[in-house]
């Protein structure tokens, strides 16, 4: 046996190692890809594999990634944990969960509500909350009474889900202990990238939103909701007022995302239009396709049209000029590197880029994006011109919907944070500036084509020593 220690401290020990044996393909992960539970209960590995995650490790997310890079390199065929069944098929789903869980991306869609009360007011606030929700189309509603359920599994579904509301009395001048530890949990395993909403309750002087957002302070990427429900005692009219505009704030992605509940001439979308990254989506007839643009303009509003250039090489420019329809998706600023992947590093004449994937269609027939866009709109061509290289599609607009208040992804803004840092260290030649790929060499061929992007030689700049 061939074997090959790798060290993974904080995963989750200071002195933690993982060893793999080239030979059989085994990867012995230490406390990673473990879960709670025996090795002979018949139970869902995902569910308790993240609770024992979240408790465990989670607050390691950089090391775990770290590992997570050794580990793509490998040949893995069996991987056994110290905790939990030794796994040997379908291994790309479990690495696939534990670089979600570890990046502190959201698992899922829905909302956690996480409350304490003591008279029972509060609770009937979250469940008049939940309901509303439910209502207005959110995918899962998860509620915790944290003074009597499973700590450990809110904590969990937390991090399981995008959206989080935290209920709980004014105590003392803070707020009750349950609700307490499960902040200061919360806070002590990296919580991040999630939208919070607050309700407090409290008769004579309510401070718990105020506390719940201290505690919450030193959080990252936290999205805060505009809407805060102050409750004082017991639920009133001005409150059910409150928690309605909580709930539309929360929920506005999914009501958008509904045939009977979307505005679909909502003319707000085109003002998220600006010099930024789209995702065009058509059908061929047999496939849905995309692809990344960047040149989306509205022309007119009255009527509304909107132009949208596209470069002749594409599938999708042949696609649209046949069928005359098509949808302008705009990126959002929590977009992720894989969409860019996902439609502009391939082809759509040889890849179904939606596959396996979720989709939603709008009233055109054509697939919307499920998540990562900010708005959407439906466009009809009625004219075209040809630009030599490009063409210009200049569209009516039929549908038009909100999805959220996030920014639009600026090609700037994905420069800055979406792309990731080429490794330029010690090497000389040239990178693309769009994708990152790196040519070695001391010239740059003319006629060079990025095979990542497909992008040409204009796009390179050569690498600074």
């Amino acid at each position: 046996h061939d074997l090959t220690f790798v060290f993974a401290p904080m995963v989750h020990w200071p002195e933690v190692m993982v060893t793999y044996d080239s030979t059989e393909k085994v990867l012995f992960s230490a406390d990673g890809f473990g879960k709670f539970g025996a090795l002979d209960a018949e139970e869902p590995w995902d569910d308790e594999a993240r609770r024992y995650y979240i408790g465990i490790v989670g607050k390691y997310g950089v090391q775990v990634q770290n590992l997570l890079k050794v580990a793509a390199a490998l040949d893995i065929q069996t991987i056994c944990p110290l905790h939990g069944p030794v796994l040997t098929e379908d291994l790309g789903h479990y690495i696939s969960l534990y670089d979600t869980w570890s990046s502190y991306t959201p698992e899922d869609d829905g909302i956690v509500i996480a409350y304490t009360s003591v008279y029972g007011h509060t609770k009937i606030a979250v469940q008049q909350l939940a309901d509303k929700f439910r209502s207005k189309g959110c995918p899962n509603v998860v509620v915790y009474d944290l003074a009597r359920d499973d700590m450990s599994q809110a904590l969990s579904d937390a991090f399981r889900y995008s959206k989080l509301v935290l209920a709980t009395t004014t105590y003392n001048a803070g707020i009750y202990p349950f609700m307490n530890d499960f902040i200061t949990r919360l806070t002590e395993h990296n919580f991040q990238n999630r939208t919070v909403g607050l309700i407090e309750n409290g008769t004579w002087a309510p401070l718990a939103a105020k506390v719940m957002k201290e505690m919450l302070s030193k959080c990252k990427k936290i999205s805060w909701l505009n809407t805060t429900v102050k409750i004082m005692s017991a639920v009133n009219e001005e409150n059910r007022r409150q928690m309605e505009a909580m709930a539309d704030e929360l929920c506005q992605e999914y009501i958008a995302k509904s045939d009977d509940l979307a505005n679909k001439n909502d003319m707000t979308a085109l003002f998220r239009i600006g010099y930024g990254l789209y995702v065009v989506t058509s059908n061929d007839g047999k496939k849905d396709n995309g692809l990344i643009v960047n040149t989306v303009t509205q022309l007119t509003d009255n009527p509304y049209r909107v132009a949208v250039n596209i470069n002749k090489a594409n599938y999708s420019h042949h696609v649209i000029q046949q069928t005359g329809i098509m949808n302008v998706n705009c990126l959002s600023t929590d977009a992720p590197f894989s969409v860019f992947e996902q439609f502009g590093f391939q082809s759509g004449r040889s890849t179904d880029k939606f596959a396996g994937q979720k989709v939603n269609h709008s009233d055109n027939g054509l697939v919307f994006l499920d998540k990562y866009i900010n708005a959407f709109m439906s466009l009809k061509v009625e004219n075209y011109v040809d630009l030599g290289t490009h063409g210009m599609f200049i569209c009516s607009v039929t549908e038009a919907r909100v999805m959220s208040d996030q920014d639009t992804m600026t090609y700037t803004y994905y420069q800055k944070h979406v792309k990731p840092k080429p490794q330029t260290e010690g090497k000389k030649g040239w990178v693309c500036k769009v994708c990152g790929y790196i040519y070695e060499g001391d010239e740059l061929p003319e006629d060079i084509i990025c095979p990542l992007c497909k992008h040409g030689a204009v796009d390179f700049e050569p690498i600074e020593g």
